[in-house]
Parts: C-alpha cells; structure tokens; sequence
C-alpha cells in the first residue's frame, strides 16, 4: 500500500541512518501532494514515516529495539493558506493511536515548515504538536548547507499520562541527493520519575 502510494504522489523518499552513542536509528520520511487525473498537484498532502531504533544496551528483558509508523492525509485548500484539516494514525511498540487536528505546511527550495496539532481520539487522549523546520541554502553549484530541526511534544489530557519532549537536531552538508553531518536526539518525559537522555552522533542521509 505504502508503495502504491508513493507512485500515485511522486514522492521523493528520503532515508536516514544516524549513529549515536547509546542508540542507532533508521528513519525514512516523506510528505508530498497527491496528483490528479491531469498529473496536477491536488489539495490531498500525504506524509509518512517509519521509524525504528536499537540500543546498544539490549538484552532479552530490557532496552529492546522500538519502532513507529506515522501516517497522515490532510486537504490542502489554497484559501487556508498553508493550513488544513488533518487525520493521522500512528503505530508504535505500545499500540496504535488515531488522531485528528489541524495541520500547516510550506516548502521552498531552500526550506520546508512542517507542522501539526493533533489530539487522540481515544479515551484517555494525548494532545501533540509536531513542527519540523529544513534550511539548505546555496553554497555554490554543487554543495549546499543542511539544516534540520524537529520537535514532538506530547501533553497528556488525563491524570494518567506524562509529557514527553523530543528534539532531533541535525546540521551538514548536502551534495546532489546525499546529505550528512553531526546530530541530536534529546528525549524527556515528566513522569513521576523524570528521565532525560541524549544520543549524539552522526548522521548519513540518501533521497531516492
């Protein structure tokens, strides 16, 4: 389905592996309109991921490999300027989640905006915002700067739950459809007992 979906998009797939101190991640990531029977661009935006991790630390019982999939249609109309409705399912090792909320978009050749807010439709239901920020501007004809910068910060809406914030950072160089460079992955969560972890490392990015 995945795979059908990319061809009726014409999506470009970017795959990232990035290798850190504690943990190594596999990630790949896209967002891209629907074309009509024309081959226009039409206002249903498609956005994807897959995401898994391993630590280094694994054993039969504990720090086992985690993985998400997230994906997300939303209509796109021109009056909105950027803004649209947005349905998004995502799947991870805990089970899967239904959410719907407002997203925003806008991209560049030298930059994307991407971003939603987005509240479970489940019971007891976590509120979270998304924003992902990309700047490679021109250094010649060849090479160009990678900037990446993302955030998912969720609220819970229930005594039960506790927040958690993830930052990834991500800063290099780009050349024709490879990027690479040094990055960051920050993750906090406010349970009752608060943890912080940081996995800084390197990271090597294909476009396909």
């Amino acid at each position: 389905m995945l795979t059908a979906l990319v061809s009726k998009a014409n999506a470009q797939v970017p795959v990232e592996l990035f290798v850190g101190q504690e943990k190594a991640t596999i990630d790949l990531q896209f967002f891209r309109f629907f074309k009509d029977r024309e081959g226009k661009q039409s206002r249903w935006l498609f956005f994807n991921r897959n995401r898994a991790s391993v630590d280094y630390r694994m054993t039969s019982s504990v720090y086992r490999p985690q993985f998400g999939f997230t994906e997300a249609i939303s209509y796109n109309p021109p009056a909105l300027k950027g803004f649209a409705p947005v349905a998004v399912a995502q799947v991870f090792s805990a089970g899967v989640y239904p959410k719907l909320g407002v997203q925003y978009s806008r991209s560049h050749r030298d930059w994307v905006i991407f971003s939603w807010l987005v509240t479970e439709t489940l019971a007891s239901p976590d509120l979270d915002y998304f924003l992902l920020l990309r700047y490679t501007p021109a250094l010649n004809d060849r090479w160009r700067v990678f900037l990446q910068a993302e955030t998912l910060n969720t609220i819970p809406l229930h005594a039960e739950g506790s927040a958690v914030f993830i930052q990834r950072l991500r800063a290099g160089l780009k050349r024709m459809s490879w990027q690479w460079g040094l990055g960051t992955d920050l993750v906090q969560n406010k349970a009752a007992d608060p943890s912080f972890d940081a996995n800084m490392g390197i990271f090597l990015r294909y476009e396909f």
